[in-house]
C-alpha cells in the first residue's frame, strides 16, 4: 500500500457529542505495519534506541520548525511501534494551543482533566507534608493501542509557557518517567514558541520533525540555535513527505549533521 501524506484521510466522522473520531488512518503503523511508512518508523525507534545505548533515555521531545510538518503523526506512530515490542509507553500532549493527540487516538479531551489541569494540580506534598492525593486515571486515558496511554493537552490555559516552566511540571515529568517504559512529549513548533526549549530541560532525547520541500535550511537552523541557547541539543531529524518509489514515508536522519 502506498503512503500519500497529501490524502491521507486523517479524521473519521465526529460523535454525537461533538469530539473527532481517531482515525485508524493516522495510526499507519498498526493499521499497514508493512507500508514503506511503518518500516521507516520502526527504523527511527531503532535509532533511538541505539542513540541511548550508553544513557537510559525515557523522556523524547518531538518538535518542528513550523505546524504542519506531521509531528504529532510521527509522534503517534512512534508510540504505537513502540508498544509492539512490549513497551509501556505514555503520549503526552504538550501543545496546549492546538494539541491533537486526543483526535488521533479518539480521546476525549477534558476540559477539566488535561496536561494543564494535572500540572496545576500536582504538588509533591500538601500542607501536613503528606504526599497529595492525586489519581493518575483521572488524567491519564488508555488508548485503544495496548500499550499506549495518552495525557491529552488539557484546556488552553492563559500562559502555557509560565505553566511548563513551573516546579510542579518538573515534578510531574519525573513523576510520570518512573512510571513508564517511554514518555513522548509532542511539542508545539519551536519556531516563534519557547515551549519545546523550555520541555528539553525534561527530555533525554529531542527530535526535530522537518518536511521535504517545505523546510528551509535556514529554518532548521534557527531551530538549531534556539536548543543550543538553552543548553540542548538537537538529538536528530526526521524528514516527512520525503518521496521514494512506492510513495512517501518518513526517514531518519542522526546528529551527525548537528555535531559538524
Amino acid at each position: 500500500m502506498k503512503i500519500d501524506f497529501k490524502n491521507l484521510p486523517f479524521m473519521q466522522k465526529t460523535r454525537e457529542d461533538g469530539t473527532r473520531r481517531g482515525g485508524i488512518e493516522d495510526l499507519v503503523v498498526a493499521s499497514n505495519p508493512k507500508s514503506s511508512f511503518a518500516e521507516a518508523v520502526k527504523s527511527i525507534k531503532t535509532n533511538l534506541m541505539f542513540s541511548s545505548v550508553e544513557k537510559e533515555a525515557k523522556v523524547v521531545l518531538i518538535t518542528s520548525p513550523e505546524s504542519g510538518d506531521g509531528k504529532s503523526f510521527l509522534a503517534a506512530n512512534l508510540a504505537t511501534a513502540f508498544s509492539q515490542d512490549g513497551k509501556k509507553v505514555l503520549i503526552i500532549d504538550g501543545d496546549m494551543r492546538k494539541g491533537r493527540q486526543h483526535e488521533i487516538f479518539g480521546v476525549v479531551n477534558d476540559p477539566t482533566a488535561g496536561y494543564s489541569n494535572y500540572i496545576l494540580k500536582y504538588k509533591d506534598m500538601d500542607d501536613a507534608g503528606m504526599m497529595a492525593f492525586i489519581r493518575p486515571e483521572m488524567y491519564i486515558r488508555q488508548t485503544r493501542v495496548p500499550s499506549v496511554y495518552l495525557l491529552p493537552a488539557g484546556p488552553t490555559p492563559p500562559n502555557p509557557l509560565e505553566l511548563i516552566s513551573s516546579e510542579n511540571n518538573r515534578r510531574l515529568i519525573n513523576s510520570l518517567r518512573d512510571q513508564y517504559d517511554l514518555v513522548i512529549i509532542d511539542c508545539p513548533p519551536a519556531l516563534g514558541l519557547s515551549d519545546a526549549l523550555v520541555m528539553s530541560k525534561y527530555s533525554d532525547i529531542n527530535v526535530v520533525c522537518v518536511s521535504n520541500a517545505k523546510t528551509k535550511i535556514e529554518e532548521l537552523e534557527s531551530v538549531k540555535k534556539s536548543f543550543e541557547k538553552v543548553n540542548s541539543k538537537i538529538s536528530g531529524v526526521v524528514i516527512n513527505k520525503a518521496k521514494v518509489k512506492g510513495g512517501s514515508y518518513s526517514s531518519y536522519y542522526a546528529d551527525e549533521y548537528y555535531s559538524k
